[in-house]
């Protein structure tokens, strides 16, 4: 029972760490299996396709990222310091993936999202919900701003989500010119956005 759950873990973080590096479209079982050190017949015990492991990927990492979200957006600072908190921790998330591979991967969800929401349905609604999940976090906190009189915002919902688009684009760009200070104008054009009282 060990052995086999070790092994799908194996291939879960093999999984994981090739569809950052590379997408999926390059990737095929054999080679995630080499990379996880387990004999191919292997995957198809624990995941029914490839789609299914990315699945179970994107699940993964996004039950981390949300409690690492969780964590910062409902602590006890004030709600705009709360979300230019949650900008620097990307950031710095970021610059340690650079210095532990040389490059910027990116978002998981947002790489993934290019690459296959027009390829498998799956996929694209667990994306929509990752992304409609993050908005209503970042809503809560924008509302809060807003109840305080910090923010002149009217349409919170709407505002959250472009603060998490912003957020997401400015991510893009730094991993498209390999540079994490990409992300530098995301505060300020967050208080632009959200019409903050006290830039």
């Amino acid at each position: 029972m060990g052995r086999t759950s070790d092994a799908g873990e194996k291939i879960l973080a093999a999984g994981r760490s090739l569809f950052e590096a590379r997408g999926y479209s390059a990737l095929g079982v054999a080679e995630i299996c080499r990379a996880a050190g387990v004999p191919k017949g292997s995957f198809y015990y624990f995941y029914e396709s490839k789609e299914a492991l990315a699945l179970a990927v994107v699940d993964e990492h996004w039950a981390q990222q949300r409690r690492e979200w969780a964590r910062v957006l409902g602590g006890d600072a004030e709600p705009l310091e709360r979300l230019r908190r949650l900008f620097e921790e990307t950031e710095a998330g970021l610059r340690a993936g650079q210095q532990g591979c040389g490059t910027v991967l990116g978002c998981l969800f947002g790489n993934l999202s290019l690459e296959m929401s027009n390829r498998t349905e799956a996929v694209r609604v667990r994306l929509q919900e990752i992304f409609d999940a993050q908005v209503q976090m970042v809503d809560a906190v924008v509302t809060e701003a807003r109840d305080r009189g910090d923010v002149t915002v009217t349409d919170t919902r709407e505002a959250a989500r472009s603060v998490v688009a912003q957020l997401e684009g400015q991510v893009m760009f730094a991993k498209l010119y390999n540079n994490t200070g990409q992300l530098s104008p995301l505060w300020i054009n967050c208080l632009a956005l959200l019409g903050a009282r006290a830039a």
